[in-house]
């Protein structure tokens, strides 16, 4: 049985761990042909060793996106001599979090979360969306947070979530009607559970239906949705899967 992704092709960013490895694994079980970017090359052979285990498709391309436009345009243009030419599926999903409060964080930091959180996301999709939409088709996922519209401490990364989650709702308006779905996930306190271990962020997902961490797996099957056909209907959305945080109040009795 052919999988979802059949014949596909996808360059998932931030791919050597937790959410971004989930969805790499996941897209090449579902038949994609993957390049798992990240900074890493040590992490990023495991992943790909790990699905070339599994029978699956991928190469490992090493990046830094720091923001700058030229990190981003090399990613696009290793990433596609890395598939044979072409991307399909890109998945925005490098990110990173800052330690601190708003009165803590010094103008480095703060560039340096943009720069890494929506500068390269902007400028990678810059670099990518044109082929997608010279061939009619093509799909863009972004990674959004649930913290971006339930406000939580953490104005810095909040805000950069903020604007990718805008940025999807813009570029499906720009995109869309030229043949490339663009639409992002929200996901919830997610993390490879470790027996023993607890996160500081489990607490979070006190009170909700799930009652729970999700997995990196939950994630990446939401992507593989939003990356097939079946979502072929389906444009410029924040797909929470997040076990209900930014929805619902479950009501102790």
């Amino acid at each position: 049985m052919a999988g979802r992704l059949e014949g596909k092709t996808a360059l998932v960013t931030g791919a050597t761990s937790n959410i971004g490895r989930a969805i790499a694994e996941e897209f090449a079980q579902q038949g994609a042909h993957v390049v798992v970017s990240g900074r890493s090359e040590e992490r990023g052979a495991e992943v790909v060793d790990r699905i070339r285990s599994r029978g699956g498709r991928a190469r490992f391309v090493k990046a830094d996106l720091d923001g700058s436009p030229e990190a981003s345009r090399t990613l696009a243009k290793d990433a596609e001599s890395a598939l044979g030419g072409r991307i399909d599926i890109l998945v925005n999903n490098a990110g990173i979090y800052p330690g601190g409060g708003t009165s803590e964080i010094d103008e480095k930091t703060f560039d340096q979360v943009y720069g890494v959180n929506v500068k390269a996301p902007f400028f990678l999709t810059a670099a990518v969306a044109p082929s997608m939409v010279e061939a009619g088709n093509g799909v863009i996922i972004n990674l959004g947070s649930w913290i971006a519209r339930l406000g939580i401490p953490g104005a810095l990364y909040s805000s950069t979530k903020g604007a990718v989650e805008t940025l999807t709702r813009s570029w499906a308006a720009e995109y869309g009607p030229q043949g490339v779905r663009v639409n992002a996930i929200s996901p919830g306190v997610v993390h490879e559970k470790v027996p023993g271990e607890v996160r500081p962020g489990e607490v979070m997902m006190n009170g909700t239906p799930a009652g729970q961490m999700g997995h990196p797996a939950d994630i990446a099957k939401a992507a593989v949705y939003l990356a097939s056909d079946e979502s072929a209907f389906v444009h410029g959305i924040v797909l929470d899967v997040d076990g209900g945080r930014t929805t619902v109040a479950v009501i102790a009795r």
